[in-house]
């Protein structure tokens, strides 16, 4: 493992912690994650090791949200496990095509996707906050299968900040669930993506498991207790948080990116 402070390794705990929780809610704890690990890691330590050990922290925290839906949200496990199935083997493409990723080339795509996640959102208010309509049809739960499994899968394997946030999406839009259930299906898929490609970053050897074991513990607390804000508060405040944390990033990585 690089050598890291003490106060750096706080940090990158506090920000697991808040990642835990923010995913949970709304998905995308990874655009928090990822930048942190991104910026705390020491100068010259390869991309990949960033991607790797945000998987292996990211996992344990959404297992830990999609334990505690489930127990409480309306959830169609097997409709979600159909899904996160598709979602395994796209995560394991994008993270083998991931190995050559540079730092530079990973901070404009993020936030270009921040941008556009947050434009959707707001101009869609009434976005994912009606009931549920009812089971899907095959037709709608394929092309599920399709855009939330295999190609957002690869996404996540590939880059993966956002994909909690983007599952959240595309399964209220295709699936027409509301922000609450979607979200609660999302960490399903999401346990699955995370799995696919950190088995694929394991295989390369870049995961820092020793800071990535201590994080994780981080991670998991924020991430039961986000499932828990989003059950009592319900999917207008998920979208409020949503829209915060999304526009939130923005600013920081571009400040980053230009000013700083």
């Amino acid at each position: 493992m690089p050598d890291i402070s003490l106060a750096v390794v706080v940090v990158l705990c506090l920000a697991a912690l808040a990642a835990g929780w923010i995913d949970a809610v709304v998905g995308g704890g990874g655009l928090l994650l990822l930048p942190a690990l991104l910026l705390g890691l020491p100068g010259g330590t390869p991309a990949p090791h960033a991607l790797g050990t945000n998987k292996a922290v990211a996992i344990v925290g959404t297992a830990g949200a999609a334990v505690t839906y489930a127990r409480k949200a309306p959830v169609d496990v097997r409709t979600a496990v159909r899904i996160g199935l598709a979602a395994l083997a796209g995560s394991m493409a994008g993270a083998f095509f991931a190995a050559g990723m540079s730092t530079d080339v990973l901070k404009p795509v993020i936030m270009v996707v921040l941008v556009g996640v947050g434009t959707f959102v707001i101009l869609r208010p009434a976005f994912g906050t009606a009931p549920a309509t009812g089971p899907a049809s095959p037709r709608r739960i394929l092309a599920a299968i399709g855009l939330a499994g295999l190609g957002i899968g690869f996404y996540d394997g590939f880059i993966g900040p956002g994909t909690g946030t983007f599952l959240v999406l595309a399964l209220t839009a295709v699936l027409h669930l509301d922000l609450v259930t979607a979200s609660a299906t999302a960490k399903i898929v999401n346990c699955c993506t995370n799995a696919g490609a950190l088995a694929m970053f394991a295989w390369q050897g870049v995961v820092l498991w020793k800071l990535a074991a201590l994080m994780a513990l981080f991670n998991l607390a924020g991430g039961m207790l986000g499932a828990r804000t989003a059950l009592k508060k319900g999917s207008g405040f998920v979208r409020v948080v949503l829209l915060t944390t999304v526009f939130g990033l923005v600013v920081k990585m571009a400040y980053e990116q230009w000013v700083a």
